[in-house]
């Protein structure tokens, strides 16, 4: 059932937009197995116009399922790129267990977004993050086996855990050496998402805030936020990146446009070039990097992430205004003297 009051524009019915059967399967996934939502949990539903007929596959399972939900479009309440987080979402989404938020990422928006993640971290809600969502993500990264890719992940951060040191390497020339922080937390973002910590969707990945990163990283893959959308896949202009101390030094890339947008993004503030985010993708159902940050971080093999250290999670003890994922292809991976990943495939079994 619908909490949703039809005398409200910005309560538009979801449940009478059209949508193709196909992306059933993957929203089924989202509802049924990643979040397991219970028929007597509320759920805050946001979208936009441009993610709208994936929400309405969304709501679709979750009628299906009858619990009750209150859907949002972005666009009905407020301006876009969002300034800030919509109050009237905000107090809907304070009322709810769950939330699902499947929306196109905008210049500027970012602060926007940790505004929604402070309310899910203080209250608990299970958050299904869903940033750049789009069909094909829904018809491949969002039909993964997310059992067998929390099985994996459960045996990749146990061994990380106990590490003192991890190594990346790329024949593109990626050679990154993390030292890891005992003090900060591993964390676990599967697919199957709890309480404790909110998860993008699809899933998987393990990550931490590390303790100091040094070395060469070959962005072969994609970068993150809007750039993400603007670039697109970066097979055929990687960006090659230095990192001193955890800071970003050096940015080379045949396209200056890129190397621009990159440099100042990571210059927004004082901790915007340090590498608040090192982690390794777990999802063994993806083939390749699709131009898509939400699936393509993750691909298995190492992505950083320079800006925000997710530190309500990690334990880190700084923070920035902004966070930006850059990702490669094709890692050799050694957690202390084991060598986990060759060419991009597990040497562990899921």
């Amino acid at each position: 059932m619908s909490l949703m009051n039809t005398t409200q524009k910005s309560q538009r019915q979801l449940n009478k937009v059209p949508f193709d059967p196909q992306l059933s399967p993957g929203a089924r996934n989202a509802v049924r197995v990643c979040l397991r939502i219970e028929p007597a949990e509320k759920v805050t539903v946001i979208t936009d116009e441009v993610s709208i007929e994936i929400a309405a596959a969304l709501v679709h399972e979750l009628e299906d399922l009858g619990c009750p939900y209150r859907p949002w479009v972005l666009e009905d309440v407020a301006k876009r790129p969002l300034t800030d987080f919509p109050q009237v979402i905000a107090d809907d989404l304070a009322t709810s267990q769950v939330s699902i938020f499947a929306v196109q990422a905008q210049t500027g928006e970012l602060k926007s977004r940790m505004k929604m993640t402070d309310i899910v971290n203080q209250r608990k809600i299970r958050h299904a993050h869903m940033v750049n969502i789009n069909k094909q993500i829904m018809l491949e990264g969002m039909r993964a086996d997310f059992l067998k890719v929390d099985r994996l992940s459960a045996k990749v951060v146990e061994r990380v855990r106990a590490a003192k040191q991890i190594r990346a390497k790329t024949l593109a020339g990626t050679d990154l050496v993390m030292d890891v922080n005992p003090n900060y937390r591993w964390v676990k973002t599967s697919g199957i998402i709890s309480s404790d910590k909110w998860g993008n969707l699809p899933g998987g990945e393990v990550f931490t805030t590390p303790g100091e990163v040094n070395g060469t990283f070959v962005i072969d893959g994609v970068v993150g936020d809007y750039l993400c959308a603007k670039f697109g896949d970066l097979k055929e202009n990687p960006i090659t990146i230095q990192v001193e101390r955890s800071r970003l030094v050096e940015a080379q890339c045949a396209n200056r446009e890129l190397e621009s947008d990159f440099w100042n993004y990571t210059h927004t503030d004082e901790n915007s070039d340090r590498v608040g985010e090192f982690a390794i993708g777990t999802n063994i159902e993806l083939k390749d990097v699709i131009g898509q940050i939400l699936q393509d971080e993750k691909y298995p093999g190492v992505h950083i992430a320079f800006g925000n250290p997710y530190g309500a999670h990690t334990g880190a003890d700084w923070d920035s205004s902004t966070h930006i994922d850059v990702v490669g292809r094709n890692f050799d991976i050694w957690v202390d003297s084991e060598h986990i990943m060759h060419a991009g495939r597990f040497l562990i079994e899921a």
